[in-house]
């Protein structure tokens, strides 16, 4: 039986992340804000991973926002050092503290996934409209963070598998004010995130990948 350790599986995505695993067979263990796990706080993070044993085959960490309040920024005017700070504490500094803690939760004689939730808007590469600073910097750290960690877990845990994934517009309370996009339901969301990290090989670790498995540019 696959064991996955689910991070944030209270939000839209990840609820529905933890129901299609356990559709599919999967022992689910979910931490969030619920269990009073703060990623952005590392006692916490240390806290709530000290009491488990693992090892897992997944970890996902579906926690994040698109906006601490303000509100993506439209322009450079308004940009907010707040806004800034706490997009990077919860979807870059979470992200990798969670993987710091849970590293010894991964085996290293089978294959294993640590996946986080990425954005397309974190591509530096294919950045053509601008604006959403603060979200986009902190997508684009995680992904730096992901990558660069890959390397250094690829020399231990040879099988291991770091990716950052890009659900897609989902239709979740965080993009009910963005009418404009189309958007897939979390369900959907999930069990495409989930398909691609089927496919992933550790040839691939440390990539960067859409729902459809397609890579992104960084």
């Amino acid at each position: 039986m696959t064991t996955a350790l689910l991070i944030g599986d209270t939000g839209g995505i990840g609820a529905a992340l933890r129901a299609e695993l356990e559709t599919r067979g999967a022992s689910v263990t979910g931490l969030s804000r619920a269990t009073g796990l703060d990623v952005t706080d590392e006692d916490s993070v240390k806290a709530a991973l000290a009491p488990l044993d693992g090892p897992y085959d997944l970890i996902f960490v579906a926690s994040g926002a698109l906006t601490n309040g303000q509100g993506p920024e439209k322009t450079l005017r308004h940009l907010a050092p707040a806004e800034f700070t706490a997009q990077m504490h919860l979807n870059a500094l979470g992200p990798a503290l969670v993987l710091k803690h849970a590293l010894r939760l991964m085996p290293r004689d089978r294959r294993s996934v640590f996946a986080a939730l990425s954005a397309r808007v974190g591509s530096i590469g294919d950045n053509r409209l601008g604006g959403w600073y603060s979200y986009r910097a902190s997508k684009a750290a995680l992904n730096a963070l992901i990558h660069g960690a890959a390397v250094e877990i690829g020399r231990t845990h040879r099988h291991a598998i770091l990716a950052c994934l890009h659900p897609g517009t989902v239709a979740t309370r965080f993009t009910q004010n963005y009418p404009d996009h189309d958007k897939v339901t979390p369900n959907t969301a999930a069990c495409r995130l989930l398909d691609v990290i089927d496919r992933l090989t550790p040839e691939q670790t440390g990539g960067f990948f859409d729902y459809a498995g397609r890579e992104i540019p960084w």
